[in-house]
Order: C-alpha cells, then structure tokens, then sequence
C-alpha cells in the first residue's frame, strides 16, 4: 500500500466520533446513528470521493434531525384532515401535555391518599364536561376499536342489526361487515341500499338480537330516492342502539350540518356512541366511546378493554385537547377566506405563481363533499416533487396540470418557512 493510498488518510471511527462537533448528536440521536453515518462517509474517503478533513461536516449533513423516521410537514393540500399525514394537528396545549407525560405521571395514582386511582380521570371528565347527557365514557386505542369493543360485548355470538346501506368500507380496505364478524357477532342485513325503515329493523328483532348498529357513512354519499331511520326512533325498539358517528364531532356545528354530533346521538337514545379522536375531534389516535353508564361500564369491565386501552400521551393529549384553546382543526375548518387569500396573494409576490381559488375538504371520511372556499398559490406542477424533497417536505395539491399551495393548513408563523421552501425550489425547477 503506497503512502499516497487514501485509505491510509481515512480517520479512525473513535476518532471522528469523539470530535466535539459530534456530542450534541450523540446525545440527540444515539451512538449507533451517528456511528452507522461515520462508516458511510469513511467509505466515501477511501473511494477518494472525499477530503479527510471533511468527514466530520459530511457527517453532520448525513445526520437526520431526529432519532425518528417522521419528518413534520407543511400540509398545503387545503384538506384539514389528511389521513396520509396523520389527520388532526395537535393544539399546542396537548403537544405540552404529551412532553410533560412522557415521564413518571399520576395517571393512575392518587396523590391525596397514595393509592391507585381511576386511569386517566382528567381526561374522562374533561369528556363527560363536553358531552353531559353521557352517562359515562371510555378511551380505546381507535375509532375501529371502539366499536369492534361495544359490538363484542353487546352481540358476541348474536346478531347485530345493520341498515344494508351502512355496510361501509371505512378504509385501506377494512370492511365494516368482516370487522363486526371478528368480535364472533353476525350482521344481519335489513332495509335495502337506498331505502330502510323502521319497520325493516323491528322484523328481524328477535331473541338472538344483541344490538342494532347505527353507521354515519361518512365517506361518501347517497342521493336520490333514499329513507333511513333515526336514531330516536330505533331506540324505541327495546334493543341497544350503538351509534357510530365516525369523525368524532362531540356537538352540532353550523359549517356542517350534515355531519352527525355525539350530543345528539347521545340525546336521541343511543346506548352507546362512538367515534374518533383525531378528525373533528382534533385530538390524537383514539377512540371516544359515550353513553348509559351502564351500558359504558360493561364495556370497562369487559377483558377486551384491557387489550384496546390507550397510553398515557393519548389520555394527556385528550384532556388537552378538551381543556385548551381552539384546536388547529377548528381553526383551519373556520379560516377567514379573506385572511387566506391576502395571506397567498403576499406569498405569490414574494415566490411568483397567481392566486387562485382553491376549494378546500375537511378530509378523513368527514362531511364528503362539502367545499371550504379559499385560496391558494398556483406554480407549474413541477414544484409539487420538488417541494416534497425539501427541508420541511412541503405537500401541495396537483390540480388541472398547477400545484396548488393552499394555506388553509398552514400555521400564518410558518408563511416565512413557506415561502423560503419555495424560493430553494425554483432555480431547480426552471432547470428543468
């Protein structure tokens, strides 16, 4: 091996991993990440693609920013709720009360006394506080678990009334049908696609009935000659009714009158009402389960709960999201039209592009079809890949040939953030 050999300039890796401008890495990400970034620019040395002295800078810009693989994004797509970049934003009060559970909490303890107490009680109240005619409520780990629990201990091994119109596909091609099988119950179909009446459910009552089931279909829509039933009416049934109304609206709002409310449901008679925790909720992963005290208590003391319960982040991150100011999913749903289009018309000056209007969606299977006008900046469709491998990865909305950057989404601090991401961008799409 010649002394010219590059091999022989390659630093050691204790070396290179002692080195001062490491240790906040180190510290941040652990010894095995930086070490497995060590090796790959040490071999980039030895191929000779690298000066020796370089290492340590090459290092730190293979680095990633966290020891997770998430990367945080800008959502410029205009849809509040995007399942693909994990529904609701937390508010900053849940982010706060997530950090500060993350160590030893009184989740399950009692501080007066020192003994164990009821897990996650805050949140539990703070749920009951939002929805008083509820009885009791309940937190599983989804909106799937919450009803695959109330079916299992109302019906397993009986008969779950369901209107063949809201047999749903609730997703990533999970079916309602096979999800309710799973708990050992069986679906029987009543009423038809379009039309069910309450006469449909009380013939096929009988002594095998464990409940009947109430689907909102909240990802698409059925219009024309259509008839469904209440769920006022089928609680004068005698049977249970469990309400699912998916995204997890606790009460009635105006800009979505079509979008079914736990209050309502929980006045109009239903044993049990479930829903999620990160659509119209705002909050995290979860699923909220309200109704009779009774009823809610079997569930609690059903061994299947103990299976499906949350963490202590998703009961902190509840009561949070309860307690706290205006979630950011409130406040996109509710965005000035006027603010966003001055807002895209000062962007569009900064980076170029033309302000156009955009039609935002509330987006994880709520109010399909409903449009939240507003605006947002068009550039050519290029940007859109670009924008994607940026530091923060920005998600825009290709759109007749544009990408579409719509601000509904976007925090009005981060406008800057933006519009720096942009300018990156555009020497590179020009380019092209």
């Amino acid at each position: 091996m010649s002394a010219a050999d590059p091999r022989r300039r390659v630093p050691r890796t204790d070396v290179v991993l002692a080195d001062p401008l490491l240790a906040d890495a180190v510290d941040r990400l652990g010894a095995g990440e930086v070490k497995q970034a060590v090796v790959r620019v040490q071999q980039l040395v030895r191929d000779g693609r690298l000066a020796p002295e370089r290492v340590v800078d090459s290092v730190l810009e293979r680095l990633p920013d966290s020891a997770s693989s998430m990367q945080p994004v800008l959502n410029a797509t205009g849809v509040v709720l995007h399942t693909n970049l994990g529904r609701a934003s937390l508010s900053a009060a849940a982010v706060d009360a997530v950090v500060a559970a993350a160590g030893y909490v009184d989740v399950e303890y009692d501080l007066s006394d020192g003994r164990r107490a009821r897990r996650g009680r805050g949140a539990l109240a703070a749920l009951a506080g939002a929805v008083p005619g509820a009885g009791d409520v309940l937190v599983v780990n989804n909106g799937a678990a919450a009803l695959v629990l109330a079916t299992t201990a109302l019906a397993a091994g009986r008969e779950v009334l369901v209107s063949r119109g809201e047999l749903v596909e609730i997703g990533d091609g999970f079916r309602l049908p096979e999800l309710i099988e799973s708990t050992g119950a069986r679906i029987r179909e009543v009423g038809t696609t379009n039309r069910t009446k309450l006469a449909d459910y009380a013939e096929a009552i009988g002594p095998d009935t464990g409940c009947v089931l109430k689907v909102h279909p909240s990802n698409f829509r059925i219009e024309g000659f259509t008839s469904s039933v209440s769920i006022a009416e089928l609680a004068t049934l005698g049977v249970p009714v469990v309400a699912d109304v998916g995204s997890g609206l606790l009460n009635a709002d105006p800009l979505l009158p079509d979008e079914p409310d736990v209050a309502s449901a929980v006045d109009g008679g239903a044993s049990l009402v479930t829903c999620s925790g990160d659509k119209l909720f705002g909050g995290p992963q979860a699923g909220l389960i309200f109704g009779a005290a009774d009823a809610v208590n079997g569930l609690r003391r059903h061994p299947l709960a103990r299976a499906l319960r949350v963490d202590k982040l998703t009961l902190a991150a509840v009561e949070a999201t309860l307690r706290g100011p205006s979630t950011p999913t409130e406040r996109y749903l509710h965005a000035d039209p006027a603010r966003l289009r001055s807002r895209c018309a000062a962007l569009a000056a900064e980076v170029g592009g033309e302000v156009v209007p955009s039609a935002g969606a509330v987006g994880g299977g709520g109010a399909p079809g409903l449009e939240l006008p507003g605006w947002a900046v068009a550039l050519p469709a290029a940007y859109a890949r670009r924008l994607r491998a940026g530091k923060p990865p920005v998600i825009g909305r290709v759109e007749h040939g544009r990408c579409l950057l719509d601000l509904r989404c976007v925090e009005e601090s981060a406008d800057r953030t933006l519009a720096e991401a942009v300018r990156r961008v555009s020497p590179t799409v020009v380019s092209l």
